[in-house]
This record gives structure tokens, sequence and C-alpha cells, in this order.
């Protein structure tokens, strides 16, 4: 069976390995964390919701991560994996934050052992203690996939080199406009994980359904969603009064992380204890994108109608030249009509 262009070199197949392993390690770490913790304690209760979050980003982020892999590689984004290992280190700074928060949650007692207080003692014997070295399992397994897939991407980094050539020619005008636009992408799947990750700590940790907060932030999820769509078919078909909307509703969603001085207000300070590093966390990472994805739009933007939409619409078409090609065309014996077939040269006459 013939494997998919994605995973069609060892490089490839590799980097994507690593992902999936990687994901499958820190789910089973996160899962057994919250089985646990669940068996022992009330889950609803504010203080220990931060479990159940941190098994629902992780489980988000990993499948996430997963397509991100695959799509890069499909299409051949350098961008994009550079993206993803920027992703990949947050990912380390959120499950290194999480045995703070972890221990936040469980330890009120922290010099009581399991004979004084199982669930919410901090030394041996303790619930603390069990569930610990899950905890630490999750960060060292990221940051040493993180190193190895450093190294495979420095191979596909030479393997997807020719990629933009094909698409945009040796114009280097033409190249730097449609790296502008591969970023402008990458950034625009990243505020899409990146708004889902704060929203859903928000409705799962600290909001009450019968508030007005919660229905303003489930309001605001299919505003985004539509925002995002719309900026991404705006940049590749190059629609002017889509993209001007998309650029002014991005400053106008930049005012959604006023939640971010909430965290820390003295009337909601205590609703947002346990969770409040990796909120904090996670709401600048998405203002940061966000801005950073309006001003590469305003970029993009200046590009439209410089010749550019075309490579945007079937760039992605090309394909690089499989090996059984490259066999036919130069590694063919000479008998066989390869490359050098031709009729031997005959002796060559010196005048000299």
């Amino acid at each position: 069976m013939a494997l998919p262009e994605a995973l069609s070199t060892r490089a490839q197949r590799a980097f994507m390995a690593t992902v999936l392993f990687q994901a499958i390690v820190v789910i089973v770490m996160v899962a057994i964390v919250f089985g646990k913790v669940h068996e022992h304690v009330d889950l609803d209760l504010s203080r220990y919701k931060t479990i159940p979050c941190y098994l629902a980003l992780f489980i988000l982020a990993e499948i996430f991560e997963l397509f991100m892999a695959y799509d890069a590689l499909r299409l051949r984004n350098v961008i994009q994996l550079v993206g993803i290992l920027v992703f990949h280190s947050a990912l380390l700074v959120m499950a290194s934050l999480q045995v703070h928060e972890t221990h936040t949650a469980l330890v009120q007692n922290e010099s009581a052992n399991w004979t004084v207080d199982y669930v919410n003692g901090g030394g041996p014997g303790t619930l603390w203690q069990g569930v610990l070295p899950f905890l630490i399992v999750s960060p060292v397994v990221i940051g040493v996939s993180w190193l190895v897939m450093i190294f495979f991407v420095r191979e596909l980094y030479h393997e997807f080199g020719w990629a933009i050539f094909h698409i945009v020619g040796a114009n280097p005008a033409a190249k730097t406009m449609y790296q502008f636009y591969q970023v402008i992408v990458c950034l625009l799947k990243f505020d899409f994980f990146a708004f889902i990750g704060v929203t859903m700590q928000l409705l799962i940790v600290v909001l009450s359904k019968n508030t007005a907060e919660f229905g303003l932030t489930v309001a605001a999820i299919p505003i985004v969603l539509v925002l995002l769509v719309g900026a991404g078919l705006a940049v590749q078909r190059e629609i002017k009064w889509l993209m001007s909307a998309s650029l002014v509703l991005m400053l106008a969603a930049e005012s959604y992380f006023f939640k971010l001085v909430r965290f820390y207000e003295p009337a909601s300070r205590e609703q947002y204890e346990t969770v409040r590093a990796t909120l904090t966390t996670f709401t600048i990472i998405a203002f940061l994108l966000l801005f950073a994805t309006f001003a590469i739009g305003l970029r993009c933007f200046s590009d439209f109608d410089k010749g550019l939409l075309k490579s945007k619409l079937h760039g992605q078409s090309y394909r690089p030249v499989g090996a059984p090609y490259k066999s036919s065309l130069f590694g063919a014996k000479k008998e066989d009509g390869g490359y050098g077939s031709g009729a031997p040269l005959g002796p060559r006459v010196s005048i000299e």
C-alpha cells in the first residue's frame, strides 16, 4: 500500500511518529491524573475544576498538534513546522504550570501524610504524592520530543526548500509575499486554538451558566470563528472588503481580553485561584497571536493585486518529483533507455 504524500520520506514519518508518540503518552498521563483525583474528590467544586480543565486542554492541544503536523507535511510548509515547534514549547510551559496548579488545588495541609489527611495532605502517601510522578512525566516527554522534533524539522527544511520556488518561481519579491501569506494562514490556525483554549477554560472552570458573562462568552465563539474563516478566505482570494472587515474585527476582538484584569481583581481573585497561572499565560499568548495576525494581515493586504492570487489558489498543487520518476529520468541503465542511453560517441580525431 502506497504511503500518503505527507509521509513519503523517512524524516516526514519520523517527525509524525514523534508527535503521535508524545501525544499518546501525555494524554495517558493526564487521564491517569484525572482518574486518581476524580476517585477521591468532587470535581464539581470550583477548587478542583483545574483537573478536568487540564484533561480537556491537553486532549485538545494534542489533537490540534497532530492535525497541524500532518497539514504542514502535506503542504510542505516549513513556516508551519516552525510554528509547531513554538506551539510545542508553549505546551511544555503549560504542562509545567499544571504541576503548580494541581498542588494548589489538592494540598491544603503541606505537612500531613496519608494517615492524617490523604486527600488534602502534601506528605508521603497522599493523593498529591500519588499524582505527582504522572504530572512530571508530561513536561519531560514534551521537552524531549521537542528536541527530537527540532532535529527532524532541520531535515525537512532542506527537503522542502524547493517548494516555494516551484510555486512562485525565482522572483524574490513574489517569494517574500508568499511567505507572508503562509505566515498569516499559520497564525489564523493557531488563533483558533488559542481562542478555543481560553474559552474552554473559562466555561469549565469559573463561569456559572446563569450569569451574563457566561452568555457573552458563549456568544463570542461563533463570532470569532466566522472572523477567522473570513480572514482566511479574504487573504487567499484577495477580497478587499472582507479583509478590511476582518482587520477591523481583529482590533475589536482585542477587547475580549479584558478578562485578564478580572483574574486579579479583589472581587473575583479567589474565583480564579487554581487556574490563574494557566489562564493568564493562555490569555496573553492569545492576545499576542491576534495582534501579530493583525500586523501580518496589514502586510498581506498591501500585497493584493500584485500577481500572487494564482499561486495562493493553486500553489499547493505542487508535488515533488517522486523517486520512481527520478530513477526513470536519471537512474535507469543505458540499455533500459535511461539518461545517457544514446548512441556511443566515436573516437575523437586530433589535428595536432
